[in-house]
């Protein structure tokens, strides 16, 4: 006889349950050590009776070996006691585990929102946190993935990916303690407004629109940007440089600015750059960059990377010629 094993997903509304692990529940006794388990409710109404026992691996294995046994959900350390006691017998009864339900993909996002609501509540440093408050973390964040990238540190990025999500997380939840009517809002939201806007901005994939390459996904792109603009000036088309953060580092904000200009055909003698000062000039190499199609902010890090790697390497002959001599 076998004991069946029936996983679930905290993750998982727990009246959702693959249709193999109904078939199994129904197949035997079924015996749990949650008594708070939260399919229990559900069970009842389908009139499956669970007892809620100690664990104790040996009686269970020995049970098993007269009887099919329906154990429902079992922490690591119990399945291993399990398999244990099972091996001591001369003839162990066959396990089987059935997932009653599994993780959808993102599901793991549940446990961060869940855990930061613990943090907001529970902690005092988190309490006070504001959005104003959380602005260096979450640029300090975002530098730190960008240097992993740089880097080429993949093991690291992971790391730095999930800092920055939490700075997301944070801000959602500290929006979340203001009233709608104050600008209130919470993670659904954040997630809603991202997944509308992108699929408006991807009719060529969540729509019937034909494109022939990636530039023509861009050309759309920015179609669509523009009536998304006049949509929210009230009909005002508005400038094409709206959205420009202007805090932004000065190279990558030029680049931007350029971007957005030449895209609009902006006139070329809005260019300003071709002046003695130093801005000017600045503004010069932002464009030829753009001209060749270098991204300036990339390619200044780049030459700053190098030249940290020859300082380190300098200090490094220097010190060893002080320690020779």
């Amino acid at each position: 006889m076998p004991l069946i094993v029936v996983t679930t997903s905290p993750r998982v509304a727990p009246g959702l349950l693959s249709r193999r692990a109904w078939q199994v529940l129904e197949e035997g006794p079924v015996l749990t050590q949650a008594a708070g388990h939260p399919l229990l409710p559900y069970l009842a109404e389908a009139g499956i009776t669970v007892e809620v026992v100690t664990a104790d691996p040996a009686a269970l294995v020995r049970r098993a070996q007269a009887e099919t046994v329906v154990w429902l959900e079992a922490d690591e350390a119990l399945m291993r006691s399990v398999g244990h006691a099972a091996l001591a017998l001369d003839e162990p009864p066959l396990i089987e585990v059935v997932p009653g339900s599994y993780d959808l993909p993102g599901a793991r996002l549940l446990d961060l929102v869940s855990v930061m609501d613990r943090l907001r509540t529970g902690c005092p440093w988190d309490a006070k946190q504001t959005h104003e408050s959380l602005v260096p973390y979450l640029l300090e964040e975002a530098y730190e993935v960008l240097e992993t990238i740089e880097e080429g540190d993949r093991s690291a990025l992971r790391e730095e990916l999930g800092d920055l999500l939490l700075q997301v997380v944070f801000h959602a939840r500290v929006a979340r303690d203001r009233p709608d009517a104050e600008g209130g809002f919470d993670i659904d939201d954040v997630a809603d407004a991202i997944v509308a806007k992108l699929v408006r901005r991807h009719p060529h994939v969540f729509a019937d629109v034909r494109v022939e390459g990636a530039e023509e996904v861009s050309d759309n792109w920015e179609v669509i940007k523009a009536a998304e603009r006049a949509a929210k000036n009230a009909g005002d088309a508005g400038s094409v440089l709206d959205g420009v953060p202007m805090g932004q580092p000065a190279l990558s904000l030029a680049a931007q600015l350029l971007r957005r200009a030449e895209r609009a055909g902006a006139p070329a003698d809005l260019d300003d750059s071709a002046g003695d000062d130093l801005g000017a000039r600045l503004f010069a190499l932002v464009r030829q960059a753009q001209a060749a199609g270098l991204d300036p902010e990339a390619e200044l890090r780049a030459a700053a990377r190098a030249y940290r790697d020859r300082v380190r390497a300098w200090e490094t002959r220097d010190e060893g010629r002080r320690t020779d001599g």
